[in-house]
């Protein structure tokens, strides 16, 4: 019995074992897992996306007060009480009177003119009475109209509010999707930071074993007075410099980490590591293509596009402030007035109303003229941008395309360097072992190896962070050949 309660007890402590193992253990990421979890919590990103549902929100609103507008005031009780002096009568009296109403109304805006018309029905009940007189009465009132207005010589307001909250909610969605690829971007770069300094330690590793491989030879040669002790000093110092570099890019491989997990909104006392895909696929570009994607797609001239469009709206806003211009308004409707509720629609009144009115500036001293101008050099201001903004995205294309083939070339010959490299450093560790080169020779040739692997990495990262640069300056995958923009924003129509 007590030899199956130990045997219990041991396996209860391996499964605890195992499962804070399994616990803490490091996860690994890929760079997909990488950019998804950027995505999820990158504050940036949150912030962009409440700035676009608030401008959808502002759209959506603007839209719902386009259609029929449903209205009911209702004043359940008015009491009104005051003496005033008859001057004519040359005495005081006194009066007041009580009153309850209701408006029930339906407005529809017309969008195409920028008028509206309204159909409003008001019922009141009055009652006044004059104590001085003793007299007072008792009255019904019913008013139904149709009512129409709509401004003259002047321009269409709701439509342009409209266009503007529309242009405000396209520039959120290419701000959001900007966004997102300044992220991939920036997420990129720091997960193969990860990745080159994993490596380093890799080569450092490598190299420090070697180190003490060859420190343990000429100890053992020192030993047998086969070499000189000096021999052993200077392995020391290698030994001793090796252990240094490799401690050295355990910590850059911890701060690279830390960055790299505060960039993915990661709890900083977990640990990782990356897992890129480091094939290569190599990709034709041709630059004209490339240029044309870039023209076509890049939302920043999109940006600048919209606001052009934003400046020809203040060009008209700025001549309308002190413009001529005028309002036509039309009111048919039915009245019916009685003492009381039963026979007021015998005899209703029908009334009719239309009046026009304009404003007429005379003079401003200047105003407008200087605020239509000052619009006008905006909006030439902005095309000026929009050809400055062509041409650098056209330059920016342009510097990729040229490099991208010697980074391609820059892999290949850092793959033969490191093969030439190890050749090399296996060819003079042996002629070491034989006494045949001194500890400081060998170490030249494993400082040629380390910076052959250390180079032959760099070059990997150098081409996919260029791939990546291509993809989002030309919003173009050469990977899959298609377009990477957003399809609400391909929809966008200026």
């Amino acid at each position: 019995m007590k030899h199956a309660n130990k045997t219990k007890i041991i396996l209860f402590l391996f499964v605890t074992f195992m499962m804070s193992q399994i616990v803490s253990a490091q996860k690994v990421y890929t760079l997909e897992e990488a950019l998804n979890q950027a995505f999820s919590n990158s504050p940036n990103l949150i912030q962009s996306k409440i700035s676009l549902e608030q401008q959808k929100l502002n759209l959506r609103a603007q839209r719902a007060s386009l259609k029929s507008q449903f209205s009911l005031d209702v004043d359940p009780f008015s009491y009104f009480r005051q003496k005033s002096y008859d001057s004519f009568n040359s005495k005081w009296y006194s009066s007041e009177s009580k009153s309850a109403g209701a408006s029930f109304g339906i407005t529809q805006p017309i969008k195409w003119t920028d008028g509206s018309i309204s159909l409003v029905n008001d019922f009141k009940w009055q009652e006044a009475s004059n104590k001085t007189s003793g007299g007072s009465n008792t009255s019904f009132s019913h008013d139904m109209s149709i009512r129409f207005t709509q401004p003259l010589f002047t321009y269409n307001r709701t439509k342009m509010n409209l266009k503007e909250l529309e242009y405000s909610l396209q520039n959120a969605q290419m701000s959001y999707a900007m966004q997102q690829l300044s992220i991939e971007k920036s997420v990129t770069s720091q997960f193969y930071q990860v990745y080159q300094a994993q490596q380093n330690l890799i080569t450092k590793k490598e190299e420090l074993k070697n180190q003490r491989k060859n420190y343990d030879i000429i100890k053992n040669k020192v030993e047998a007075g086969l070499v000189a002790k000096e021999e052993l000093y200077q392995s020391e110092v290698n030994l001793a410099t090796s252990e240094s570099a490799f401690y050295t890019q355990e910590i850059s491989l911890k701060n690279t980490k830390d960055d790299l997990k505060k960039l993915l909104g990661l709890d900083l006392n977990k640990d990782l590591s990356v897992l890129p895909n480091t094939n290569i696929l190599k990709i034709k570009v041709f630059s004209l293509d490339a240029e044309k994607h870039a023209l076509e797609q890049r939302m920043e001239l999109l940006q600048h596009q919209i606001s052009l469009e934003k400046s020809l709206f203040a060009i008209i806003k700025a001549k309308a402030q002190t413009e001529f211009n005028g309002d036509l308004s039309v009111r048919v409707g039915l009245n019916a007035l009685s003492n009381k509720v039963d026979n007021m629609y015998d005899n209703p009144n029908d009334n009719e109303q239309i009046s026009i009115s304009f404003k007429i500036p005379i003079f401003d001293w200047g105003a407008k003229k200087a605020r239509v101008r000052s619009s006008q050099l905006s909006y030439e201001s902005e095309k000026i941008n929009i050809k400055e903004e062509k041409k650098d995205i056209i330059l920016g294309v342009r510097k990729i395309c040229r490099n991208l083939p010697n980074l391609e070339r820059e892999i290949e010959i850092k793959q033969k360097s490191i093969i030439n490299a190890q050749h090399t450093y296996d060819i003079n560790l042996e002629k070491y072992r034989n006494g045949d080169i001194t500890g400081m020779d060998l170490q030249q040739y494993q400082n040629q190896l380390t910076t052959a692997q250390q180079s032959y990495t760099n070059a990997i990262i150098n081409y996919k962070l260029e791939v990546l640069n291509l993809k989002i300056q030309t919003l173009w995958d050469y990977e899959s050949q298609k377009s990477i923009l957003p399809e609400e924003i391909k929809n966008i129509k200026l």
